[in-house]
């Protein structure tokens, strides 16, 4: 008689408790995936509608990142490479997570990073899948 397989706990800064994504794996997940570090750029910013075109033109990414910080939208901005990394919650949950249904609050308008998780992330093609209660 086979052993019964023994699934992993997901744990979300160990990817190799990540599972391969499928297609409909979202529907039930508790959007673990909103509670890693997202990182954006000024096309971002201007999408999630924090900054216009004009002010990403005319202002320096670090004005704007001073300026985002101050309203709480940005916890880092890496001068090197103009990258902005959006504040997480306290139970680090992304600040447009609702946390009710674990939903994207600017789903349409949502970063980059975000559009392409998971075949572009810490483990391509793999996410932190955890069955919302």
């Amino acid at each position: 008689m086979a052993k019964p397989r023994k699934i992993k706990a997901v744990n979300v800064d160990d990817l190799s408790t990540w599972v391969r994504y499928k297609n409909g794996l979202c529907d039930d997940c508790n959007a673990t995936c909103c509670t890693l570090p997202v990182e954006v750029r000024l096309s971002d910013l201007i999408r999630m509608e924090l900054i216009t075109e004009f002010e990403a033109e005319h202002e320096s990414p670090k004005n704007i990142a001073k300026q985002l910080s101050k309203q709480g939208i940005v916890e880092h901005f890496n001068f090197k490479t103009s990258i902005f990394t959006l504040t997480r919650m306290s139970n680090n949950d992304c600040l447009y997570l609702d946390r009710q249904t674990r939903r994207c609050t600017i789903y349409d308008k949502r970063p980059t990073t975000c559009r392409k998780h998971p075949q572009v992330g810490p483990k391509a093609n793999h996410c932190a899948y955890i069955k919302r209660k």
